[in-house]
């Protein structure tokens, strides 16, 4: 009995270690163990759950062969900690990205960046329990970027009209990447036209904040629906572009960057890439307009990849 319980206390310990410093593949290794589970018998578990995943791929997981990035694996995985008896949140931010100081911002996004800011918007969907396309399409989405007098991104208004392409589609999820310093929590999101603010989930290491907008109504496959909602940012330091990924081809995508009268840029430029890590593609320069300060693109139908804007302040 005293040697069961003492491999029994270390076990715990070890499970103890692994969730506090990871990696993932280590922690569900020693969760596993701990709980005497094989895992033919988590799979079933999983399954009454509603929750489909092959043993292979747990088996993977376990040794670190594999990672779970997509939004039905990172589901799974919060099923796990229910079955494993791990406490909320246990494994999912073992697969966050790493934090580490903010360096200063470079004249654009780096790989690393935007590669951290899609691992943070998937796994904030996956809270949500959403697909990553939600069940819209987008048919037209004009946005409009604020830069107020610290060079901040201070607000962004957006509207939109979406093409539910299932049945009983009621939310839409908004997805904000602020720049870096952006505290995500502290910035404040409106539904200003046919929607209302629901839940809100962020990633304070990468600024991501994801918010889900709540229809009156639930669509019909081919239903259309026309919303808007506003958000305050003003928490990050100086803004030198925005940016627009698009994991799906969609319709016509209009952006619009807005400067304080006190704070012009001396050049602007768009963009494209077809991937975070591709080279950017079809810059051209843009001129500020005089009597609105500002610049704006426009693409008609957009393929999946990113999109922005970029300016220079000396």
């Amino acid at each position: 009995m005293r040697q069961t319980a003492a491999r029994w206390d270390g076990a715990e310990a070890e499970l103890a270690r692994a969730l506090r410093s990871g990696p993932f593949h280590l922690a569900l290794r020693s969760a596993l163990a701990a709980r005497g589970l094989a895992l033919h018998r988590v799979q079933h578990r999983l399954a009454q759950r509603g929750v489909k995943v092959g043993v292979t791929s747990l088996s993977y997981w376990q040794q670190g062969a594999r990672t779970p990035r997509r939004a039905e694996s990172l589901r799974a995985v919060r099923a796990l900690e229910e079955v494993l008896e791990l406490p909320p949140h246990a494994l999912i931010r073992l697969l966050e990205p790493p934090l580490g100081p903010q360096a200063d911002r470079p004249t654009s996004r780096s790989y690393r960046t935007l590669h951290e800011q899609s691992e943070a918007v998937a796994l904030l969907i996956a809270e949500l329990d959403s697909p990553i396309d939600g069940g819209l399409h987008t048919v037209c989405h004009l946005e409009r970027i604020h830069i107020g007098a610290r060079r901040e991104l201070s607000a962004r208004d957006s509207q939109h009209v979406v093409r539910a392409h299932r049945d009983g589609v009621n939310r839409y999820l908004a997805i904000h990447q602020g720049d870096p310093g952006c505290e995500p929590a502290r910035v404040r999101v409106h539904a200003t036209d046919n929607c209302r603010v629901g839940r809100r989930r962020w990633h304070s290491g990468t600024g991501v904040l994801v918010t889900e907008l709540l229809f009156d109504v639930k669509l019909r496959t081919g239903d259309t629906q026309m919303f808007s909602y506003a958000l305050e940012d003003g928490t990050g330091g100086q803004s030198t572009e925005y940016v627009r990924g698009f994991p799906f081809a969609g319709g016509q995508y209009v952006l619009q960057v807005q400067f304080h009268p006190t704070a012009l840029p001396v050049r602007c430029h768009r963009f494209a890439q077809g991937s975070a890590g591709a080279a950017r593609s079809a810059e051209s320069e843009l001129t500020l307009s005089g009597q609105h300060r500002s610049v704006h693109l426009t693409e008609q139908g957009v393929r999946p990849g990113i999109l922005g804007i970029g300016w220079d302040w000396t």
